[in-house]
């Protein structure tokens, strides 16, 4: 198997990042390394396919872009690590359920590292801290290969997910490190994120 390729991208417009995505999964085949790609996202609500535009309550001046991505609607904006898992899994033997088990378990490994007791949800993918969601989780498959992936809030400006009913749910409080005591940066984030997804994705092993 070949090893996995690390992308730090900086702040990509999301609509580029989509079709780059999705180019790269229609390419590749049997022989194509999987990629984990961090960036940041200027500020931007996405729909997922299950999304309701009921969810966006006042979008005002920040663009929506429906996507083909699972799940509902979140706010993406810099601030925010994004990191997409561009897998093969049938490669890695992963399906669906076990792909966003372990994006979640990746999450809650750092939190854990940083003395925050973190968890997911069954019922609402996702990372939680007492209640509030640290990150948020929504894939697409496609010929085998995933991609879309992670949203962990490191230290953004929380207000625009006041403006939509964030994943769906009304009332649904967010957080961020930044809050919870962690003082890190994006690039930071992403370097003491690595290890934790390779190791729950089982890459390069």
């Amino acid at each position: 198997m070949p090893a996995s390729v690390s992308r730090r991208l900086g702040l990509v417009a999301y609509a580029d990042s989509w079709r780059a995505m999705q180019r790269f999964t229609r390419e590749r085949d049997g022989t194509t390394a999987d990629e984990l790609w961090f960036l940041e996202h200027p500020p931007v609500f996405t729909l997922g396919v299950s999304g309701g535009r009921q969810h966006l309550l006042a979008p005002g001046d920040i663009p929506v872009v429906e996507s083909d991505r699972g799940g509902q609607v979140t706010y993406h904006g810099p601030g925010q690590l994004v990191v997409y898992p561009l897998l093969d899994l049938r490669r890695l033997r992963l399906g669906v359920r076990e792909l966003v088990c372990a994006l979640e378990r990746a999450v809650i490994a750092l939190a854990q590292e940083r003395g925050i007791r973190a968890e997911a949800r069954r019922t609402a993918p996702g990372v939680y801290v007492d209640g509030r969601k640290l990150a948020s989780v929504g894939v697409r498959v496609s010929r085998g290969g995933s991609y879309h992936g992670l949203a962990l809030n490191v230290s953004l400006d929380l207000a625009p997910f006041r403006r939509i009913n964030p994943c769906g749910f009304e009332g649904l409080e967010m957080t961020q490190l930044a809050e919870l005591g962690v003082a890190m940066s994006v690039a930071q984030c992403a370097d003491a994120l690595e290890p934790h997804l390779k190791r729950a994705l089982r890459l390069d092993c």
